[in-house]
């Protein structure tokens, strides 16, 4: 896949503990989709981390709820910080303890409920 709005697209798969992570080889190509995301490490997870402005409390909560519409329909859940005029979210799969190619679906999915 080349564009980001190809990521959005694609179906998020179903994780079992033990399935593979995203390689490091591949992490920066996944990166050119989603590139206002960062990697992070925390405490030697790897995690996706992006957070969004918005002009007022009410529609930091309003993109949260969409994010968690989105969550539960996959079934894949991120960590949201909403906070007057933010949201901070953080997709990194649990079972696995690190990045799947999942996380980067969904955090370009969470770009396409922003825009």
């Amino acid at each position: 896949m080349s564009t980001e709005t190809d990521l959005a697209k694609e179906a998020c798969e179903a994780c079992r503990a033990g399935a593979p992570k995203v390689s490091a080889l591949d992490i920066p190509k996944l990166m050119t989709q989603v590139p206002e995301w960062e990697v992070v490490n925390h405490e030697g997870t790897l995690m996706l981390e992006r957070e969004y402005e918005f002009p007022d409390f009410a529609g930091a909560l309003a993109f949260t709820n969409r994010v968690g519409q989105l969550a539960e329909s996959l079934q894949h859940h991120p960590d949201i910080l909403t906070a007057w005029g933010r949201v901070k979210l953080v997709w990194y799969t649990h079972k696995i303890g690190g990045l799947h190619r999942n996380d980067f679906r969904c955090a370009a999915k969470s770009d396409q409920l922003y825009t």
